[in-house]
């Protein structure tokens, strides 16, 4: 493998180098050409230059010219003024010639120096263009020959620097193949070494092999008596293996959650701090409501934050469930932390309660932004909260759906794949962070806001102590946001690692179903080995047993009867309590009666002259009462009837037969109740016992289903292990087999590290010549 990776690097350096050189050629042309170009430049700019010089002496010998012009112009005017003197002198006759003769001559005067002005004036306009146009020339000629200079120091830079680069790359390459030929020296001890490990190594196999072989048939053989069903290759069998417990890893997880709950504690208090005193401050500011009556918005804005608690303390609920659902005994992952459910569902409810008050929040800071007291700075002040709050909603609606998302594995498994689990914490610790920052520019904003609005003429000491409250309270909830985010920051490799703790072999649960028959086989598990550490009691024959559970199921079905027959009788003494007090209510309203009129037969009997008679009357009277009374009580029995005597039966006949009938009915119905009451426990007792019989029955069918079925299973487990006998053996000798071929392979691997060898030294042999020709 070494020599392979020097090999390549070594065809790298090649190739680099190969390029370099061409791209060397290349600069080198440009440069060539760009020396052409300049050396034309130069050529150009001397004609240029000669150009010039004899545009300037054409010039010289213009101006000379102008001077012997402008000369001879001025001997001309002398010898027109001396001619003119000379005229004045002579005759008129010789006057009028020569004035003719001077005038004809200063015509022609005239017109050649008005010819020669012209000619003058366009050699000084020729002059003055051919000068502007040689020194713009000249400027771009100068500004292009510096421009190349630039380049052509800027190529000979390059040129430089590439060739020392070309220098150190030789020198490096140089160096690399002395380090590789030390290496070649080396990988050929390795080689000589390799082979005699190889030597070794067969040795050691062919006993490896002998070994394995007879580990194989011992293998066999105890997995032929010992192992009847091996679940770990379908996964759905596996999450339902009792994993090894980590007490280390509950605890750890129990001790975060109980961390976690006090954050949350501490967060609920600081939002319930902060709702309440915002509902106080929005029944002050800016309207006091003892002062004046609040406008309708902050009315409904300041009941919706009355109902903060609702929102609020189930979090804590929610969060209290979680960390009570967490104890050592059970295995904590996902899909076993059904209890987060509820946390999320109380963490949505008050998102949703979020984003309801939060248009009422944003529309009373725009009420007191309308208040004619209300500065341009707190005007600012609010803008910065509006934003800041609709932030803080969005940052909750987004843990909220992270949230959501973790709690589904729990309710449904197939909802959301396992290698999301760590993206979704990342996110939820990214937001927790970003709740943390917001929380502070909240604070920040506030207490801005509160400092502006204690400089307010119309400030109360009121509005004073509520905004401190609303500032201590954002405070708490800074420090609460803050914590949880540095725990859930600090915890999260744990979270993310944690989520593979499960039956070995496994992907882990696939449902709370199953990871709650895992931890009832784990119990069982523990109990049949504390049994099997005690002593087995003496054990009930099986057919006691069964008659002992028919007399059982029968006795409870006995009961269940006699219950139903207590709650009848209760019933009736019930009914029969509720007569007993109408008839004394009767009895009472009778004595009240007897009483008026006794009274007014005493004051008849006061009033009357004649009290003898009276007397004789009442003495009557009260005889006939109490033979009436005494009739009465005897005639309330059959036996009182009989031992009625002649002087009793005073009274008139109809009234006797009449008693006699009433007091016969009354027995019968009394003797047709005890036979009606009879009959009812008689048929009570019958439906029991049919009822316990169909139990009986109905278990007994079910005792033959299962024992149908276990005979199925049984049979079915026959072949299975049948089946998996002849797999055993199969895949054994698959094993042979890939082991057989594994020390092929390694021979040929050997035989390729030879051949890489050999090329490697011919290469190194090779690499002189060349580096030379290079």
């Amino acid at each position: 493998m070494a020599t392979t990776d020097l090999q390549g690097k070594y065809q790298k350096l090649a190739q680099e180098y190969s390029k370099l050189r061409a791209q060397n050629q290349v600069l080198k042309r440009a440069v060539v050409d760009e020396q052409a170009n300049s050396a034309a430049l130069k050529e150009q700019l001397k004609m240029k230059d000669q150009s010039l010089r004899k545009q300037q002496q054409e010039m010289d010998s213009l101006t000379f010219r102008n001077q012997q012009l402008a000369k001879r112009v001025e001997l001309l005017q002398e010898e027109l003024s001396v001619m003119e003197a000379k005229g004045k002198k002579t005759k008129a006759s010789r006057n009028t010639d020569s004035s003719h003769l001077s005038q004809e001559q200063k015509s022609v005067f005239d017109e050649d120096l008005q010819k020669k002005i012209e000619e003058n004036e366009r050699l000084h306009i020729q002059y003055f263009e051919a000068s502007e146009k040689h020194k713009q020339v000249e400027t771009e000629l100068r500004s292009r020959l510096q421009e190349l200079e630039t380049s052509t120091e800027q190529h000979q830079a390059v040129v430089d620097g590439l060739t020392q680069k070309y220098m150190d790359t030789i020198e490096k390459l140089q160096s690399d193949k002395a380090k590789l030929e030390v290496k070649s020296q080396a990988l050929e001890r390795e080689a000589k070494e390799c082979r005699l490990r190889t030597e070794e190594c067969q040795n050691q196999l062919k006993t490896l092999h002998a070994d394995l072989s007879t580990r194989l048939d011992d293998s066999v053989a105890i997995i032929n008596e010992k192992v009847p069903f091996n679940d770990t290759r379908i996964n759905q069998f596996n999450a339902l293996n009792v994993p090894v417990h980590n007490r280390r890893h509950q605890r750890k997880a129990r001790e975060l959650s109980s961390q976690g709950l006090a954050f949350v504690q501490d967060l609920v208090t600081a939002l319930l701090n902060f709702h309440t005193y915002t509902e106080q401050r929005v029944q002050i500011f800016p309207i006091d409501c003892a002062i004046d009556v609040i406008s309708p918005l902050n009315k409904k804005f300041s009941e919706y934050l009355h109902e903060n608690a609702s929102y609020v303390r189930p979090l804590e609920e929610g969060m209290l469930q979680l960390f009570e659902s967490i104890t050592e005994h059970t295995v904590t992952v996902l899909e076993t932390t059904v209890k987060l459910e509820i946390f999320s569902a109380n963490f949505t409810s008050y998102v949703c309660f979020l984003q309801k008050i939060l248009p009422y929040q944003l529309k009373s800071l725009e009420e007191e932004s309308a208040f004619s007291l209300c500065t341009s700075a707190l005007r600012q002040r609010n803008v910065e909260l509006q934003k800041v709050m609709k932030k803080m909603s969005a940052v909750f609606d987004k843990l909220k759906t992270y949230i959501t998302l973790l709690a589904l594995p729990s309710t449904k498994p197939d909802g959301l794949l396992r290698s999301s689990y760590g993206t979704i914490l990342t996110q939820i610790s990214d937001a927790l962070h970003q709740l943390h920052d917001i929380t502070k520019d909240l604070s920040k904003h506030y207490n801005n806001k509160a400092a502006l609005e204690r400089e307010l003429p119309a400030a109360t000491d009121k509005l004073k102590t509520t905004n401190d409250c609303i500032l201590s309270s954002l405070a708490a909830l800074t420090n609460g946001t803050g914590k949880i985010a540095t725990f859930f920051g600090n915890n999260l490799d744990y979270f993310i690692t944690s989520l593979s703790y499960g039956p070995k072999l496994g992907c882990g649960f696939t449902n709370p179903l199953s990871a709650e028959m895992m931890l009832q086989y784990k119990k069982k598990a523990a109990q049949f080995i504390k049994g099997l550490k005690k002593p087995c009691p003496d054990s009930v024959p099986y057919e006691e047993a069964l008659a002992n559970r028919r007399v059982l199921l029968s006795s409870t079905e006995s009961r269940e009867g006699l219950a139903q027959q207590v709650q009848q009788s209760l019933e009736k003494i019930g009914k029969l309590e509720q007569e007993k007090e109408h008839w004394m209510l009767e009895a009472q309203l009778s004595r009240i009666k007897l009483e008026k009129e006794t009274n007014k037969i005493a004051g008849i009997l006061k009033s009357a002259e004649n009290g003898q008679l009276v007397d004789v009357t009442l003495e009557n009277n009260v005889l006939l009462n109490v033979k009436s009374e005494s009739s009465e009580a005897k005639s309330t029995s059959l036996i009182g009837m009989l031992t009625i005597t002649t002087e009793d039966l005073q009274v008139p006949d109809h009234e006797s037969r009449e008693e006699l009938i009433k007091n016969h009915y009354m027995a019968r119905i009394a003797e047709l109740t005890t036979q009606l009451q009879l009959a009812d426990s008689k048929a009570v007792h019958l439906y029991a016992e049919c009822r316990a019989l169909s139990k009986r029955l109905s278990l007994a069918e079910k005792s033959n289903q299962s024992l149908a079925e276990e005979t199925k299973s049984t049979s079915q487990c026959i072949s299975r292990l049948q089946d998996e006998l002849i797999t055993t053996k199969r895949s054994y000798e698959d094993q042979l087999s890939m082991m057989s071929d594994h020390l092929c392979i390694m021979n040929e691997t050997l035989s390729k590290q030879r051949e890489e060898i050999d090329t490697l030294k011919m290469t190194n042999k090779g690499n002189p010549k060349k580096n030379k020709n290079r």
